[in-house]
Order: C-alpha cells, then structure tokens, then sequence
C-alpha cells in the first residue's frame, strides 16, 4: 500500500509514492516535461490556470501507476505541498473566476506597503508577524479594486494547494498554515485577522473552512476518481506550502531546528515558539506544519534571491563545462579567494537587505593575478557568506540554531559552500537526498501523530552526510569579514 505526495511548483508538477508501513520511496516523476508557462500582461505580473496544474497532476499520477504497475485502490492517502501565497478565487459552482495571481506576481506590493504604514507597525508585528506585504490578502485587494465584477462573484478564495485538494473532493477548505502564508492569521488571538479584513473591507465569509494540516481533511469523490485516477473516498490526510513542507521533509519540527535549501534562490528557516516580529519586514513568520493554537511553532522563513542563480550565470559565462569542474577550479584557490569579493544579490530586490536591489558586485580583482578559479571561489564563498548574513538576521530575530538540515540540491553539493557555512555558524550541516513530493507523501501517515516514526524513515532512507564546522576558523572569519565590510560599504551608499 502507498501514499501519494505532490508538489505543485510554478515550473512543475512533482508527484511521488511511498510505502504506508516502511515511508520508503518507490519513484518521482514531473510533469510537463517543459517548464510550465506563465501568464505575464504586465511587467511584474505572473499568473497560471489553476486547472492546468490540475491536468498536470492527473497526467503525473497516470504516469506513477502505469510506471509502477500501481492500481488506484493501493493508494491509501494524499499529502499535498504547493507554491505558497498564490491566489485562486472559485464561484459557487467552484469555478476559477481567474487566473491564479501566483506568488511571484508583484502587483500587490504597494496596496501591502500602504496597509503596513496606515494599520501600524507595532500592531503588524505582534499580530500578523509580518508585513501584509504582496502576500496573498493584498492579491485579493488588488482583485477587489481593480476586477470589481469578479471580485462580486467570488465564493471563496484559495491558496494553491486548497484548490488541488477541492479538484480531488469537491470540498473547500484550508488550514491555518496556509492562511498564516496569506497573512490572514492573527498569531495574537489565535484566530482569522479580523482586522486586516476590515482594513482591506474584505468579507470573513469568502475564508474557506479551516481543517487540522494532519488529518482527514476530505475524501476524494466521484469526479475526482473518474479525473485523477485516484479511488473515490481515498483521504486527503496532509496539506502545507512548499517551504513549510521542505522543512518537514528534512524532519525539521522543534526550535533550533533549522532547514536550509540552496537552488536558484536560498531559503534558510528556523523553527521557534517565538512569536517575535521584530524583523518583519525582512524576515517572514508562518504558522508552522505542527503549528495548533496551543503549541505554536512558527517557520521564521529568509529568501536570499542571488544564490544558485548566481553560480549558474557563471557556469554559463565562463570558459567551463560543467559545476564540477567549478568547483574543482575553486577548491585551487585559498579560503577568501586572494581577496576577491563576489557580492551575489543579482537577482532582483533583496527582502533581507530590506528589499534593495544592490546587483552583483565583483570587487577587488586584480587582472595580473586573478583569474576563473578566483571567481568560482569567490562566488561560492560569496552565496555562503549570505546565508550567514541571513542566519545573523535571524539570530538578532530569537532563533538559536541547534543543527541545519539541507537537502543535497546544487549548492551544498559543493563541499566549499557547505564547509564555509558550517564553519562560520558553528553549527554541523546535515544533508538528505530527499524532496518536497516525497515528503508531501510521508507526511500523509502524521495523522496518526507519531511524528518520532517519521524522524527515523527519514535518517534511515535519506541521510547522505554531515559538514562539521572546522576548529580553524580564522580564514574563514577574516574573509567574512572582508565580504561583509563590501557588501556595507554598497549598502551605505543606496
């Protein structure tokens, strides 16, 4: 018997078996094959047909049973993880009114902004623990100022993942995650923000019902069979937004716990019961996975835009074949990189920088002496350096890591990046080889709560390695220190 895991992402669709008695992993598989499109009428804009992630994951699950001789019956339970803060807004016959308003869409930004200054700062902090920002309640906004029409036939709204779940159920609901990542939640009174609500003149009625993220949470009916593949009355046991999700997936649940992912952009989050927003506006603060009104755990979440990216441009720049071979050139080079200093944020404005946008900055290159080796060092170094500017922010924000658990994606492949890391926080870096849509499927078995099984399906399937700080840290602390004295020097000067 098996669980089936989904990950909905913007570019894809993940779907994944799992064993019910032992988690293992029977296979992943993608759809499309092709990145998926996205809708874009304006600069900033980024909008997707919900039923086009539905097609993907009815193809992707036909797919898995027909590679895995798998019949519809053997798959016991649906775990969901999807693109956070998007937007999908259903009449009553539950029909997309829209295109989805996706989460990199920015239209919203400024409506955020304004509600930010005019509810107050002190109040945003303690009760949403964030900025309104161009989360999912300000899309909403922009939808009822500038689509009044629509906006008078909407019956519910939804976030990404909710909407999967209603394909397979015809039930709409959500849970307290996912209204927490559209900044719908009030952590202060344990209950939907009223408040922002009023602010925003948004009716409390359009708010889906809210179901526990591990539980029964519907059971996929008989047009979801007929449509998916799926068994009619199979339960949608498990539902989070993919970060939220990745940290579940790498077994992250307790405070000081931290879970970091290095692709194209960086994601470092920490678990905590505090409820502080003191850096709301650089750091993010969502109900966690294991979050409930009486145990509140929070993912305080850091994205660093110029990451993989950042590696990446020069894989396709530099007179190099592979990362590798990169990484081979670099590990010639000595800690600091002869002093050439590669400031990464290249990739649009920098939340944690307090949504700057700095660009990339080589400094300190010497033509005589300098060449590719000094520059895949450096910018590996340069992205590490990064995630320890971020892991300071979050340390000044209350989070005590403990131990930092990565998945083994592209940047903490490389022994450089993962070394400096360790090695600047002082904290060992434990890599699995796992990813969202298997974790999607472990955490359908969480309903039964025994959260210590899971833990151990992970160790035992997953664990690849672990980066120990190294005792001689001083190189390491010099060359932060120079990075960091260049990135303030750039900072000061916007």
């Amino acid at each position: 018997m098996y669980y089936l895991g989904l990950d909905i992402g913007s570019s894809s669709i993940k779907a994944a078996l799992v064993e019910v008695e032992t988690g293992k992993s029977l296979g992943v598989v993608q759809e499309p094959k092709e990145e998926m499109g996205m809708f874009a009428q304006k600069n900033g804009w980024a909008e997707q047909k919900p039923n086009d992630w539905w097609l993907h994951i009815c193809n992707a699950i036909a797919k898995l049973k027909k590679e895995y001789n798998i019949s519809r019956t053997q798959i016991k339970g649906i775990g969901i993880s999807y693109q956070m803060h998007g937007l999908v807004l259903v009449d009553k016959k539950g029909n997309p009114l829209r295109k989805s308003i996706i989460w990199c869409d920015s239209r919203a930004v400024t409506i955020g902004n304004n509600a930010f200054n005019e509810i107050g700062e002190k109040k945003c902090a303690s009760h949403l623990l964030n900025s309104p920002a161009n989360f999912t309640a300000s899309k909403l906004k922009w939808v009822q100022e500038n689509e009044p029409v629509i906006y008078s036939h909407i019956h519910k709204f939804m976030l990404p993942g909710d909407y999967v779940a209603f394909k397979f159920s015809n039930k709409i609901n959500t849970t307290i995650s996912g209204l927490s990542e559209g900044i719908f939640w009030d952590f202060k009174e344990n209950t939907i923000a009223d408040f922002l609500l009023t602010h925003y003149g948004i009716n409390k009625d359009l708010v889906p019902d809210i179901v526990d993220t591990f539980s029964i949470q519907s059971l996929v009916d008989e047009k979801g069979e007929v449509e998916s593949g799926i068994a009619a009355g199979t339960p949608i046991l498990y539902r989070a937004g993919d970060q939220p999700n990745n940290a579940l997936s790498l077994n992250v649940f307790n405070p000081g716990e931290v879970a970091a992912t290095g692709g194209t952009s960086g994601v470092v989050y920490a678990v905590t019961e505090s409820l502080s927003g003191k850096e709301s506006t650089r750091v993010n603060n969502f109900a966690h996975v294991n979050y409930t009104k009486s145990n509140t755990i929070i993912g305080k979440l850091l994205n660093i835009n110029g990451a993989g990216i950042q590696y990446r441009w020069l894989l396709n720049n530099l007179a190099v074949d592979s990362y590798e071979e990169m990484n081979i050139l670099a590990s010639e080079i000595p800690v600091g990189s002869d002093g050439v200093c590669l400031i990464p944020f290249g990739n649009g404005a920098e939340r944690m920088l307090n949504n700057k946008e700095i660009g990339t900055r080589i400094v300190n290159m010497n033509l005589n002496n300098h060449h590719k080796g000094h520059m895949c060092r450096a910018a590996l170094e340069g992205i590490a350096f990064s995630f320890v500017y971020g892991m300071e922010i979050m340390k000044s924000d209350g989070i005590k890591p403990s131990v930092i658990r990565a998945g083994n994606d592209n940047l903490f492949r490389s022994e450089i990046f993962a070394n400096t890391v360790a090695t600047l926080i002082e904290q060992e870096i434990e890599i699995y080889n796992t990813t969202g849509a298997i974790g999607a499927a472990r955490a359908a078995n969480l309903h039964k709560g025994d959260f210590e099984a899971f833990g151990k399906v992970i160790m035992d399937n997953d664990h690849v390695m672990t980066f120990m700080p190294f005792k001689d840290k001083k190189p390491y602390l010099e060359a932060y220190a120079n990075w960091k004295k260049e990135l303030e020097l750039v900072l000061n000067n916007q």
